[in-house]
């Protein structure tokens, strides 16, 4: 069985070049333009790993984060934040609200599949 990646980032390039990748590697891949797309579309989708920007209309990252992380049926799964936000502040916060990883955008494709397979094998 195909395990089911959730991308949410507001940039359409963004969205087509880690699902791509992704896709190349075997993984299911669902898209949402911003946190509540993504919000609405978690209760209808079995989801292994989430990757998330940060800097989204609607419902940001941050906010996103908290969302899962506090319902019982995704509190557990993982999420990588894909961000150009890279202060030390905005990873910490990142983390505090419960990333599993933060990657720095402009990114290379391999360390994202590296990250994914860490909580996915």
């Amino acid at each position: 069985m195909k395990k089911v990646i959730l991308i949410a980032d507001d940039s359409p390039t963004i969205r087509k070049f880690v699902s791509v990748s992704l896709k190349m590697q075997g993984f299911e891949v669902i898209v949402a333009s911003d946190g509540m797309e993504a919000a609405e579309l978690l209760p209808k989708n079995k989801v292994d790993l989430i990757i998330t920007d940060l800097n989204m209309p609607n419902l940001d990252g941050f906010e996103f984060i908290k969302a899962i992380r506090a319902s019982q049926d995704n509190k557990d799964t993982p999420i990588i934040i894909l961000s150009s936000l890279n202060s030390e502040e905005d990873i910490e916060r990142g983390l505090k609200y419960g990333a599993n990883s933060y990657l720095v955008k402009p990114f290379d494709p391999k360390r994202v599949q590296y990250e994914v397979s860490k909580y996915l094998n």
